[in-house]
């Protein structure tokens, strides 16, 4: 099955939304499927380093959880990330390095990719 997950949710305003979707997502990849991932809005902080850390300092997640999750969709995913957000949110570029994805392993988009990815997948998950 194609899986789309978005997940724009800010991850200092609801961590725990954000570790459901990044759960969901690391099953999805864990049990086979084709998964697309697309982080956008606030959900681009999850891609800033120390995100994790700052989480499980407000005693709102384990970060070794969190952290495993990201490698396996790293490793398993196509993750996918809004130019707009990051620089918005972040103050970060496209190309910079400066996330803890490595750039080689992200496709930048905007709208127009949500609408593709969402598109061409049998289920939608949205964070």
């Amino acid at each position: 099955m194609k899986f789309f997950i978005k997940i724009a949710t800010d991850p200092n305003v609801d961590p725990v939304k954000c570790l459901v979707g990044m759960a969901c997502a690391a099953q999805a990849v864990g049990d086979g499927h084709d998964v697309d991932v697309f982080f956008a809005a606030g959900g681009v902080r999850n891609l800033n380093p120390g995100q994790f850390e700052k989480m499980a300092e407000n005693g709102d997640v384990d970060v070794n959880l969190m952290n495993g999750m990201m490698d396996k969709l790293v490793a398993g995913a196509k993750l996918h990330c809004s130019f707009g957000s990051v620089a918005s949110i972040l103050g970060k570029k496209e190309g910079e390095a400066a996330l803890c994805i490595p750039d080689e392993k992200l496709s930048w988009g905007g709208p127009p990719q949500v609408i593709e990815l969402s598109a061409a997948a049998d289920t939608v998950l949205i964070y």
